[in-house]
């Protein structure tokens, strides 16, 4: 596996008038600093914005989720970690954020990856997708009170053996990662974000790969997720509590802000 933690953030603009300002950080400053890291594997930031919000679904908590950010890291991620934390803490004494006004971020936390799987169509493996050029992703996040549960082993059972091979078959879905959850960032320079107390492996996220339009793709997963789910083991179904699913978009520079 080409790397081996990823870090996901949940971002809200509580001013509507900062889309600009907080995408020119992100895009030009942050997110260019953090690729230059030799523990980061790559980085990634996609868009819930433009009507995105009214496809799939979302908990109140998440429901004005504006943007969502990820970052793979290459081992030891103790120290690919470490020095990302310090860059961070470092920007903030540089007086280029992560801080800025008007943004919020409901949940920041670590996960690990699961399993990779790419769409035959489209050659290359499951590691190389978060490199190839995508128009979206769709976005799963689920909570499991049980976590290792015989109902939760049996919903991954069916994710991993039944669902995604036919997430793989439609058009416009390159590829699915999926990650579970294993502790929250505790940065200096943020304040924790989420609920602290959150049981490792209790959390979990399916992120398809989208080289199609989004919203057609998303539909058609959505479609394919509900049929097949139907037809799934009752118990395990239940088991699972989507907090949020649905597309969203890539970012192009200059164009999006």
């Amino acid at each position: 596996m080409f790397a081996d933690l990823a870090f996901f953030s949940f971002v809200e603009l509580t001013d509507p008038t900062v889309h600009r300002a907080y995408n020119e950080w992100h895009q030009l400053d942050h997110r260019p600093e953090n690729l230059a890291l030799p523990g980061v594997a790559w980085g990634d930031r996609w868009a819930r914005r433009d009507g995105l919000k009214d496809h799939g679904s979302a908990s109140a908590e998440f429901a004005g989720v504006d943007y969502v950010a990820m970052y793979w890291f290459r081992q030891p991620v103790d120290e690919s970690v470490r020095a990302w934390t310090r860059l961070g803490e470092d920007s903030f004494q540089w007086g280029r954020g992560p801080i800025i006004p008007g943004v919020s971020r409901p949940f920041l936390g670590f996960f690990r990856p699961v399993a990779g799987h790419a769409a035959p169509r489209i050659g290359v493996g499951a590691e190389v997708l978060p490199f190839r050029p995508n128009r979206g992703i769709h976005f799963t996040m689920s909570r499991y009170a049980d976590h290792h549960g015989l109902a939760a082993h049996e919903r991954f059972r069916w994710e991993d053996r039944e669902l995604i091979p036919e997430l793989l078959r439609l058009d416009g879905v390159a590829g699915a990662w999926t990650f579970s959850f294993a502790f929250p960032q505790q940065h200096s320079s943020l304040p924790l974000a989420g609920d602290d107390t959150i049981v490792p492996q209790s959390l979990r996220i399916r992120l398809a790969y989208l080289d199609g339009d989004p919203l057609e793709a998303s539909s058609e997963i959505a479609r394919t997720t509900q049929q097949l789910d139907a037809a799934a083991d009752p118990e395990a179904s239940t088991a699972e509590e989507v907090l949020m699913s649905g597309p969203l978009t890539t970012i192009n520079p200059w164009q999006d802000w």
